[in-house]
């Protein structure tokens, strides 16, 4: 077995279309013989004849190293072995698959057989009654072998020796598990005298007539006649014959219109499910159907926890369905092609596609693209053959609008040699690739994590005259829409700054929207511990000595495929209808973000509360509002009549579906917006108490530390005044623009903040009023906040806190928060919260919250991310209830609001945590009053926190109320 040539495999037969066929096919999958040895030198030479009694099984489809051999590694740029292509390491499992079938009547009953395998990782020699087939090359793309005259009547002895790593591994570091084996379905099939061996059919659509102009190019076995039918359009005409076809109804993402075609000759048919459109670039806008469309992306990878890579449909369909619930309508197949069934589901759900070749060398990034192949001409041949099973697989696909050479793999000659096959193989969709700024060979300027200004930069620049002494190379950059193929990463607390982007996409025509990086988290499930606990793994977890940690959990969805906050929030940039409350409720503005809809399916309500309680309501008609247009909507007088309100008076208006889809049922929200008018609630008059050192009214004082012990009998621990979260993933790496300088975490660490000390100053007893003077400050340092709390009670039993804070000394680097901590004892139960919710939200985090009176269970006060860190946080809050094990507790602001995170770990815990099924049961409710936050930002891959939402050391103040209320 040779892995160390950079050649394409050998012995498969020319790729070909993806075909639904009447033809016999058997399925292979199944538990086949299995063994695993060490490495190429040590695996046996007889294997595929000795007797395999004595091996054990493996499912196929499916990983060796997540069925008990061997175990799953993780890395992302960095290589598990030296760059020395194309040569792998000794140290490279070898395992050998063998399976014993009888073919099926229907199968043998054909003179011609092909045996196809869709996906074997890394490298494989292929074996059928010990005669060679061929090699294969390219994990994820298909390989079909001629069995015609190997295979028999009786027992067929099908052996398959799978290399963990060979030459492809260089070409193939796609940041993501290394799970070798036989993981996609081996099938038998028959192939007919005079069948189809293989369909493309281009099916245009003249946007000015209407029109659709379909062409299809068939080859038929023996060179015999075949006929394209198409029952719902009258057609049956000859293959080959270009066809006109007037009234016909354009395939687009917001109305994926498919329409069933069959391709029949005297001995096989096969059926295609077909749209219309028609892709362009016009005056560096990128069009479908002549219409402006905007990419509301994520990057997707093929993950499942327990399985890996193995495809399960059902999965799959509900994992795309809840993306068109949060509005996402765009996928880059991130780094290869998926599973050929996935296709048929973009198809008829409605996706705009970049399909990406197989091909990833994002390792040869640490050593400065040394020897990078992608510009060598020994591995020429083998890009170019994955790009040719990347593009024939799935060209019948409307949902496939750009292929993409690949990700991450510099730039060479042997690129460019795949964009020009390409475009000359099907000129009906453009070619994508990020990693050549110069985008000599490529339809669209792509980048991965631009900052802002960047993309500001980009759009402003096809608004301007093109440059004199521009270069060709630099008039034909101008002249492509620009698109951000990653530019936010859903790693832990975030992404931040989403908002910021697409208010940027939608302002200049240029852009043409992003993807973020990315769907899924790619956990894996642990063995049962006994505990019960489902366990999710990371990379270091299986003890590799290269790897890039919880790298690998950076979804919008956990690896179960449940939201994260960060998808929550994107579906709210992203929201396809953009709803403005105005000020004075006259009216409220709707715009049409859809890129060919109108919005007839469109109802929308508005709701007015008043202090949590609904008091009006109503259905407003919407007038006729094309696509990418705006229309005013008059709101009724109720609406604005005035009402008094002790704390909030909000108007609420909603776009929904009017009719169910295949992605929801009516009712489903597209968009919304509010007009929330706030006042603060005044306190009660002053009790008749006498404050001293230890205390005021039912608030308990230690006069040693000037801390609140209890409160009307509970007990409570604080304020502490602190600056420093537990660090995010965010916070732990560094942004693009700053690559000069330490991580965020880093930076709070070297300036002290994570372990600031308390000294008290003084305390006072004046009256009614005792004033807790404190000064906070960080080791080795200079730097201090100055706190000064005076503690009043009041006639309703609340006690009433005004504190000032004030920096103090040397303070030159910035915060993490400005905040009042306090410890409860008990783990909290169920939170009442009057501010924005019920999804955790962040200065540069927050587009999905809703003003309102929410409930937040306890189990959805903070997110259960895999790593531990900061997050729960509730912006803008004016009151709370938190409920404990044996007592109520409700604070409430009487000035500005504050965020509030009400967890059962201290920052501390979460700090020191690798996972989140390490924390301890700390039996404590940790509650942090925040007067103002930093952002998160998208620093783990991407932009910081943007400057606006940076926190640098200031005052504030803040006037508020603690009381114990009965259970």
């Amino acid at each position: 077995m040779d892995i160390a040539t950079p050649a394409p495999g050998t012995g498969a037969v020319a790729p070909r279309a993806r075909l639904r066929s009447d033809a016999p096919q058997q399925s292979l999958d199944g538990r086949w013989r299995f063994r695993v040895s060490p490495s190429l030198r040590s695996a046996p030479a007889h294997w595929r004849t000795e007797d395999a009694e004595g091996w054990g099984e493996v499912e196929v489809p499916g990983h060796w190293n997540l069925q008990g051999y061997g175990s799953p590694a993780y890395s992302n740029v960095q290589m598990p072995f030296p760059l020395d292509p194309p040569y792998p390491p000794d140290a490279n499992p070898i395992g050998d698959h063998r399976f014993e079938f009888v073919p099926s009547d229907g199968v043998l009953a054909h003179r011609r057989r092909l045996l196809r395998f869709d996906g074997i990782e890394s490298a494989a020699e292929v074996w059928l009654n010990d005669t060679l087939l061929g090699t294969t090359r390219g994990s994820r793309l298909t390989h079909e072998f001629d069995v015609s005259a190997v295979l028999t009547a009786g027992v067929n002895r099908l052996a398959v020796r799978v290399a963990q790593f060979s030459d492809a591994t260089y070409v193939e570091n796609q940041d993501m598990w290394w799970l070798p084996g036989v993981f996609r379905s081996v099938t038998l099939l028959a192939r007919p005298d005079g069948g189809i061996d293989d369909v493309f059919v281009r099916a245009d659509y003249d946007p000015a007539t209407g029109a659709g102009l379909l062409e299809a190019a068939v080859e038929v076995d023996g060179d015999r006649p075949a006929r394209i039918v198409i029952p719902e359009l009258g057609v049956d005409a000859a293959a080959g014959t270009a066809l006109r076809l007037d009234g016909i109804e354009p395939w687009s993402a917001e109305r994926p219109r498919l329409y069933d075609v069959e391709v029949r000759t005297a001995a096989e048919t096969v059926r295609l499910r077909v749209g219309f459109r028609r892709v362009e670039v016009v005056d560096a806008q990128l069009l479908v159907n002549g219409a402006p469309i905007m990419f509301r992306g994520v990057n997707r990878h093929e993950h499942h926890p327990e399985r890996g890579r193995v495809f399960d449909a059902e999965v799959v369909r509900e994992e795309l369905l809840l993306m068109k619930r949060h509005h996402i309508n765009a996928i880059r197949t991130s780094h290869y092609p998926p599973h050929p069934d996935v296709l048929d589901l973009f198809d008829e759900l409605g996706f705009w596609v970049i399909l990406e070749c197989d091909l990833e060398a994002h390792g040869f990034d640490r050593v400065g693209w040394r020897g990078v192949p992608s510009d060598e001409p020994a591995w020429r041949e083998a890009y170019l053959d994955r790009m040719r099973r990347t593009v024939h697989r799935d060209k019948n696909h409307a949902a496939v609008i750009l292929w993409s050479l690949g990700n991450e793999s510099y730039r060479g000659a042997n690129l460019e040699a795949m964009a020009r096959w390409t475009k000359q193989f099907d000129p009906t969709r453009l070619v994508h690739y990020e990693g050549d700024p110069a985008s000599r060979y490529v339809d669209v300027y792509s980048l991965m994590y631009a900052p802002h200004d960047r993309i500001r930069e980009l759009g402003e620049e096809r608004l301007q005259p093109a440059p004199v002494r521009a270069t060709a190379d630099e008039l034909h950059r101008l002249s492509l829409p620009v698109i951000q193929c990653e530019f936010a990463h859903a790693m832990g607390t975030g992404p931040g700054g989403m908002q910021e982007y697409w208010d940027l996409f939608e302002q200049y025509p240029r852009l043409a929207g992003g993807f973020v990086w990315e769907w899924i988290e790619h956990g894996i499930v642990a063995p049962d511990d006994g505990t019960g606990r489902r366990r999710m793994l990371y990379g270091g977890d299986f003890g590799e000595a290269v790897h890039d940690g919880n790298f690998v959990m950076d979804g919008l969805v956990d690896a179960d495929r449940r939201p994260r906050p960060g998808l929550i929030h994107y579906a709210a940039v992203i929201a396809p209808v953009v709803v403005t409350v105005a000020a004075d409720r006259r009216r409220v503005t709707i715009s049409n973000r859809y890129d060919t809809l109108s919005l007839g399916h469109v109802a929308l309500s508005w709701e007015r509360v008043v202090d949590g309680e609904r008091v009006d309501a109503g259905i407003l008609t919407l007038p006729s509002c094309p696509a990418r247009s705006t229309v005013d909507v008059e709101l009724p007088e109720s609406a604005r009549a005035p009402r008094p309100h002790a704390v909030a008076d909000v108007v609420t208006v909603t776009a929904a579906t009017a009719g169910d889809s295949p992605w929801a049922t009516a009712g489903h929200e597209v968009g919304s917006g509010q007009d929330v008018v706030r006042r603060a609630r005044p306190a009660a008059a002053p009790a008749d108490a006498t404050a001293s050192d230890r205390g005021v009214g039912p608030l308990e004082l230690d006069p040693a530390t000037g801390r609140v012990t209890a409160l009307g009998g509970l007990a409570l621990d604080g304020p502490t005044v602190d600056v420093w979260r537990a660090p995010t993933d965010n916070d732990r790496d560094y942004g693009l623009e700053e690559l000069d300088l330490p991580s965020m975490a880093e930076r709070w660490h070297d300036a002290a903040i994570d372990r600031m000390v308390t000294r008290l100053v003084g305390i006072d007893a004046d009256g009614g009023a005792v004033r807790v003077r404190t000064r906070t400050g960080t080791p080795i340092f200079d730097s201090a906040i100055d706190a000064t709390a005076t503690w009043s009670a009041l006639e309703d039993g609340a006690v009433r806190l005004d504190i000032a804070l004030e920096p103090h000394g040397g303070w030159t680097g910035e915060w993490a928060r400005l905040g009042l901590d306090f410890e409860l004892p008990g783990a909290p139960g169920d939170v009442d919260l009057v501010g924005y919710g019920p999804v955790p939200s962040y200065p540069d985090l927050r587009s999905g919250a809703r003003f309102g009176w929410w409930r937040i269970p306890a189990g959805e006060l903070t997110v259960g991310h895999v790593r531990p860190q900061e997050s729960g946080s509730r912006i803008d809050v004016s009151e709370a209830t938190i409920r404990l094990r044996d007592a109520t507790l409700r604070i409430r602001s009487l000035t500005a609001p504050f965020a509030l995170t009400v967890s059962p770990h201290s920052r501390r815990a979460l700090a020191a945590a690798a996972h989140d099924w390490e924390l301890p049961d700390e039996d404590r409710t940790f509650v942090a009053l925040d007067l103002a936050q930093a952002g998160v930002g998208t620093a783990s891959c991407g932009p910081g926190v943007l400057p606006r939402h940076r926190l640098f050391p200031r005052a504030a103040e803040i006037s508020l109320t603690f009381e114990r209320l009965p259970l």
